[in-house]
């Protein structure tokens, strides 16, 4: 069974950055994509970015320009680095990824790091 962990959450000032990552217990390689989600208090989970393995990449409309989704294949990681962070950004974010030849959504899902942003 796949496992991602992701880490890098925590408390930030609003107009501070963070950078997120998550660690994958096997090949980036063996997804086709792999994403940043998140779910804020009260709120339905939400897709922030994701990479495709052809190196596409997609942004939800709050977070383009500001957010920069990533990956070291080296490291079996990829990254979220969060920057110009808004009160509303306050949720806890999930890493995802997408075996190959799969289709629709996510395959695996970590268990989500917390990230707060004050005012």
């Amino acid at each position: 069974q796949v496992q991602l962990v992701e880490s890098g959450g925590g408390l930030v000032q609003a107009g501070g950055s963070l950078r997120l990552s998550c660690v994958a217990s096997a090949s980036i390689w063996s997804f086709n994509a792999m994403g940043w989600y998140r779910q804020a208090p009260g709120k339905q989970r939400e897709l922030v970015a994701t990479l495709t393995s052809g190196g596409s990449t997609n942004y939800a409309g709050p977070v383009k320009g500001r957010f920069t989704i990533s990956r070291d294949n080296g490291k079996n990681t990829v990254y979220l680095q969060m920057n110009s962070l808004k009160p509303e950004d306050t949720a806890v974010y999930y890493c995802a990824a997408r075996r190959i030849a799969a289709v629709g959504g996510m395959d695996y899902w970590g268990k989500g790091t917390l990230v707060t942003v004050s005012s």
